[in-house]
């Protein structure tokens, strides 16, 4: 009984245990099964961002970058830039100016403008696209035609960024600009027309980078190393590339464009052009104004102002000078800005015009020359032996908005050489190779006012200083008052016309009587008139000075010269008294030359310098008289004016032009010829010298233009004009005086008899005039059909004149060398009229 109990027992505990554990096993899983539903699900990694994708301010604009905050905020790392673009500059006209900041040799120099183009920044969907903006067609917002002329006037995408972010409070757009700069974006980089000058094929990115970015309260200034790979490198061509730095200049422009001025070419001024479709006219037609500074007179001021009393401008235009530049020269810059303040004044203003030191580092240590709101007279440590005033303005307005004047060291060599060639014959101060600081200074003030001249508007006037009578330049009375030349803006250079007995005689320009006037005509507010309105007002202005040489206006001429009255480097009215005058000056320095120019102990460089200034002087004389022969006056006028525009030289004026060449030049210029000089500094080529100088002179002379221009005008003005026959026979006569003399034909004048055949073969043979270069305006070409003209046949008669007349003088020959050069010249003939 007890036996079964227990077994019975048993099999309950089995049964039981084997239901515990089921239930264990039961509640192990369901407890598992419930840990797992009660435990915290871990977070799923977020997706990144898609590519493109806007994210949020603080992912993009991270705390450990640098930010720089101006015109907008800029911000940086690890060569990275972004832009924090306010919405409110969403559509403003931006100036981006380009320049070469630093370069190689061959390249330019530095701080030379290579572009200027406006931007506007325009959101479109999720980009922001940067657009070049031309305001060279215009026409009026409330013309039916404007449409017409934003229609053919889309503006091209310069380049589109990404948004990456807003800004926090969602009124500015961050994009990554780095793009614009790292790579080759065209006209922010090294010019086109340079790129083909040096066969440039590509830039190299790993050697181009982002110097850096600055941003101002008006502007934001780009540094960015740019590597090219070039074939033909001007410098350094083991390397097969180029590499300059490039500046970017990004400058606001006013909200406001400024009242514009329009151009009359009867005064010079830099300007600029639209062509208006807006305008009353049966065709598109071409408005120009002027560059200049926003001068307004202030409310308070506006009764005295109409009282003709004298008022200080809202804004005065200031000029810093770099921290950069030696104190000793400081003051003189200074002198030479300010020196403007009196042609201002004669504009209706006083303190128009300042010059200022920079604040120290200590001062302000964030002031710059690179911000625009600053113009500076930057001293550079260059041996470039110049210094030029560019300024940037308002495409829309003509309004200068700042300027820098580039102050190359170097050009304290080019006006020391200048001074002493052109006055050391009668100025002891310039009779060294250094000069006293203030001699050097008062150069200096000259050179600085010339520049500022060109920063505030006005370019050369090369017809200024033809207004002078060459004897008034040995005035004292009269120079002291005037000046060398009315206009500071002439090359007019030094006094090289005074002579030893002129005592007291002032040896350089000032602001003259044209400056004043050219400043007032083109900043004199003129209150209650439009600028369209204030046209009648100007031109009585300039009318009422029209027959007065002083205040004359000539522009500059290069390559080819038309006007004789508008050169460069020349004094006075007659540039054959005025040469005249300079040779008898040179004729005094040359004897002088080694004692004025050798020290004890150093070496005969400085000679070999000076006496190379010497000959170009010289070559400067014989181009200001040359260029009377076929020469025509240009003397710019409007209808209602008497006179012609267009007037030829006077046949006696070029004839004794003729007769100066073949006396100073032609008859070889043997006080040229200094044997102790040519025994220290050259060891050959003395005949070579002159022989480049009668060379110089002789093809200008012959030029295809000149000719042309004579043939013109014995066609319009007959017998009284000097004609291409008489300046052939002028010249044939005094090349070669000795075949009617029977004298016995030197060295000099062989080569100069050779090269007057090879000139007139150059003229049988030519088949095209070549064309000039593109200076625009600078440049006058006068086309000539060469094959359909008389300029063949008359050389070719003058050809066979020529070898008649030799002919006849061979057997004359004074000496052997003589006859063989004649002969020589014979076959020379010859081949040109017969060519084989």
């Amino acid at each position: 009984m007890i036996q079964k109990v227990f077994s019975r027992l048993l099999v309950v505990l089995f049964v039981f245990g084997l239901t515990l554990d089921a239930d264990a096993q039961r509640r192990k899983k369901k407890n598992k099964k419930n840990a797992k539903t009660t435990q915290v699900a871990k977070p799923k990694p977020k997706p990144k961002p898609k590519k493109g994708a806007i994210q949020p301010y603080g992912k993009v604009v991270t705390k450990d970058m640098k930010t720089d905050d101006g015109l907008f905020k800029v911000h940086s790392k690890d060569g990275k830039y972004l832009f924090e673009v306010p919405d409110s500059l969403l559509g403003r006209e931006m100036l981006m100016v380009t320049r070469i900041a630093k370069t190689a040799s061959g390249l330019g120099f530095g701080g030379g403008k290579t572009n200027t183009q406006v931007l506007r920044w325009q959101k479109k969907g999720k980009k922001i696209l940067l657009r070049v903006v031309s305001h060279t067609v215009v026409a009026d917002t409330v013309l039916p035609v404007h449409k017409a002329v934003v229609n053919s006037n889309f503006e091209p995408i310069l380049f589109a960024f990404p948004i990456k972010a807003f800004s926090k409070d969602s009124t500015a757009t961050v994009i990554d600009a780095t793009s614009l700069f790292s790579t080759d974006v065209k006209p922010l980089g090294f010019p086109q027309a340079r790129r083909r000058a040096f066969q440039i094929s590509r830039m190299d990115k790993t050697r181009s980078y982002i110097e850096r970015v600055s941003s101002y309260p008006r502007n934001i200034e780009v540094r960015h190393v740019k590597t090219y790979f070039a074939n033909r490198p001007p410098s350094n061509g083991s390397v097969g590339s180029i590499s300059l730095e490039m500046s970017n200049s990004m400058i606001l422009l006013p909200k406001v464009p400024m009242k514009r001025r329009y151009f009359d070419e009867r005064v010079g001024w830099f300007a600029r052009g639209q062509t208006d479709y807006g305008l009353d006219a049966q065709k598109s037609k071409t408005v120009t104004y002027l560059d200049r500074w926003r001068l307004e007179v202030k409310d308070e001021d506006m009764a005295k102002f109409r009282r003709g009393e004298l008022v200080e401008p809202k804004k005065p235009i200031v000029y810093y000078i770099d921290r950069a530049t030696p104190m000793k020269w400081r003051k003189y810059l200074k002198q030479g800005i300010e020196d403007w303040q009196k042609a201002f004044e004669a504009a209706g203003f006083k303190n128009a015009i300042i010059a200022k030191d920079p604040p120290t580092k200590e001062e302000d240590p964030d002031w710059s020359p690179e911000d625009v709101r600053y113009s500076v007279v930057r001293y550079l440590a260059s041996p470039i032996p110049n210094a030029n005033g560019p300024h940037v303005s308002d495409p829309r307005s003509g309004e200068i908005l700042e300027s820098d004047i580039n102050w190359y060291h170097n050009v304290m060599t080019l006006l020391h050489n200048w001074f002493f060639i052109q006055t050391a014959a009668i100025n002891p101060d310039a009779r060294s190779n250094s000069f006293k600081d203030e001699v050097m200074g008062r150069l200096i003030r000259f050179v600085s006012a010339h520049e500022v001249g060109h920063t505030i508007g006005l370019p050369h006037n090369m017809g200024s200083s033809v207004a002078y009578p060459v004897d008034s330049l040995r005035s004292a009375t009269f120079t002291k008052k005037y000046g060398t030349a009315p206009s500071i803006m002439d090359y007019a250079r030094f006094n090289y016309v005074a002579q030893p007995e002129d005592k007291g005689v002032a040896l350089m320009p000032d602001i003259g009587p044209y400056d004043k006037y050219a400043i007032e005509w083109g900043y004199r507010p003129i209150l209650d008139k439009s600028a369209k309105d204030e046209k009648e007002t100007l031109n009585s202005w300039i009318t009422s000075k029209a027959n007065n040489p002083m205040y004359r206006f000539g522009h500059q001429q290069v390559i080819n010269i038309v006007d004789p009255s508008s050169q460069t480097e020349d004094l006075g009215d007659n540039a054959i008294t005025a040469s005249t005058y300079g040779i008898k000056n040179l004729k005094r320095i040359l004897p002088n030359l080694e004692e004025w120019t050798t020290e004890d102990g150093k070496t005969y460089n400085e000679l070999r310098t000076m006496y190379g200034q010497l000959l170009g002087q010289y070559n400067r004389y014989m181009g200001h008289v040359s260029s009377n022969i076929g020469g025509v006056y240009e003397h710019y006028k409007a209808v209602g004016q008497d006179g012609a525009v267009y007037t030829h030289v006077d046949k006696t004026h070029q004839r004794n032009a003729m007769k100066f060449i073949n006396k100073e030049l032609f008859a070889t210029p043997k006080w040229l010829i200094d044997k102790n000089i040519f025994d220290k500094v050259q060891y050959s080529g003395s005949g070579e010298r002159i022989r480049g100088l009668q060379v110089n002179t002789l093809n200008r002379i012959l030029k295809l233009g000149r000719l042309a221009r004579l043939i013109e005008n014995q066609t319009l003005n007959g017998t009284k004009a000097y004609t291409i026959l008489s300046l052939m026979g002028d010249l044939r006569r005094g090349v070669w005086s000795e075949l009617y003399n029977g004298r016995r034909i030197d060295a000099y004048r062989r080569n100069l008899q050779r090269a007057h055949i090879d000139r007139l073969g150059y003229l049988m043979n030519v088949k095209s005039q070549r064309r000039a270069p593109n200076f625009g305006a600078y440049v006058k070409q006068t086309r000539v059909n060469v094959s359909q003209s008389d300029i063949k046949p008359v050389v070719r008669g003058e050809l066979k004149r020529l070898k008649r007349d030799i002919r006849a003088a061979i057997s004359k020959s004074p000496n052997t060398i003589t006859r063989y050069h004649l002969q020589d010249a014979v076959d020379r003939i010859d081949d040109i009229l017969d060519p084989k």
